[in-house]
């Protein structure tokens, strides 16, 4: 069987900017569980319908399937074999992933941490910036409090530097500061960019 190199319950983040390949290595690992033959589940935020309702996506194309929740509450209910997301639950799993976890509001980290306690191997992706270059949500606090942290890098669009900032484009122009930080979006709205050349317009 395929092991960790934590025994036990624990917490890995992966995180980076869009297009770093966050989704991609989070379906990655949850699959290298299932291949070892360890329960395995995976949720996504429900807002996040870009690419697929019941599956993760990366921008490559490789899927998993997943289960779209509101938020960490329905998790937990889930997990506990409540409420109306497909049932009650057999066994915990031994692996729960979480992709864009940003999204979800604090309670999140606490979900995760009593999670790890409870003896289970917790994955979460998501980004650690959001499109001002500010650390995004519940994010620090997950990665303070993780055994394991990959930070991924893209490719910056304008000069192929490593990129680790995801640049908003409306109409094709710099966002400003004072917008929305979650605005869903792919290609159409996002890059990848470099410090150099990550962009916000102010004032």
């Amino acid at each position: 069987m395929l092991r960790s190199p934590y025994s036990g319950g624990h917490l890995e983040v992966i995180v980076g900017p869009m297009f770093s390949g966050k989704s991609e290595e989070l379906i990655r690992r949850v699959t290298r569980a299932v291949i070892a033959r360890q329960r395995v589940q995976v949720f996504k935020p429900a807002i996040d319908d870009r690419y697929h309702e019941t599956a993760v996506a990366s921008h490559a194309g490789r899927t998993v399937g997943a289960l779209a929740v509101p938020d960490a509450a329905a998790i937990r209910a889930h997990l506990a074999g409540e409420g109306p997301l497909l049932g009650a639950r057999a066994e915990m799993p031994d692996v729960i992933g979480i992709d864009e976890v940003q999204f979800f509001g604090p309670e999140i980290v606490t979900l995760a941490l009593d999670l790890a306690e409870a003896g289970v191997r917790v994955v979460l992706a998501g980004l650690d910036l959001d499109f001002r270059a500010e650390p995004f949500g519940c994010m620090p606090e997950l990665l303070a409090r993780a055994e394991s942290v990959e930070k991924l890098t893209a490719i910056c669009t304008v000069c192929g530097a490593p990129a680790t900032r995801t640049q908003r484009l409306i109409a094709g122009q710099p966002a400003h500061f004072a917008d929305p930080v979650v605005l869903v979006g792919a290609q159409e709205s996002y890059e990848a960019r470099c410090r150099v050349h990550h962009e916000v317009r102010r004032g």
